[in-house]
């Protein structure tokens, strides 16, 4: 088992790419109420009448950068766990860092391709594709080098 230091630079890119990502999501946030806003289609009566707009539940580019966001939300706290998890694994810190960094800037192009700039197949699924992949590889490392405690 590896022991974790502030001092490792493995354990820094993991801070740094985690704070991004969790910038990220708040960034999403805000695009969400920026485009509802720019519609004026809310999700509820209060807000519908204080920015006089209407309230519309399925307006299709609010929904499609809810979408992104809630994708976030499903994705980066896998990361967020996994990469610490992994961290333990005692990885080099070229390869933890390229890892935290492909998955740092597939999720961001995901949301660019995605909920900013809409782009055909297969832009998405690989915007995708590589954080998941790499979530996985860290989650099979992790079971990998404690698999002696099953």
């Amino acid at each position: 088992m590896a022991t974790i230091s502030l001092e490792d630079p493995a354990v820094q890119s993991y801070i740094v790419y985690s704070a991004v990502l969790g910038m990220k999501m708040f960034a999403v946030a805000f695009l969400t109420g920026k485009v509802r806003t720019t519609k004026k289609v809310f999700a509820n009566e209060e807000d519908a009448k204080a920015s006089k707009g209407k309230v519309k539940l399925d307006d299709p580019d609010v929904e499609r950068v809810r979408r992104a966001h809630l994708n976030d939300l499903e994705n980066i706290p896998a990361f967020w766990v996994l990469g610490a998890l992994y961290l333990t694994t005692g990885p080099s810190a070229s390869l933890a860092t390229t890892l935290f960094r492909l998955f740092t800037a597939g999720r961001i192009i995901y949301t660019i391709v995605y909920a900013v700039k809409p782009l055909p197949p297969p832009a998405r699924g690989i915007a995708f594709g590589v954080p998941l992949l790499i979530n996985m590889y860290m989650g099979f490392k992790v079971i990998q080098t404690f698999a002696s405690a099953l």
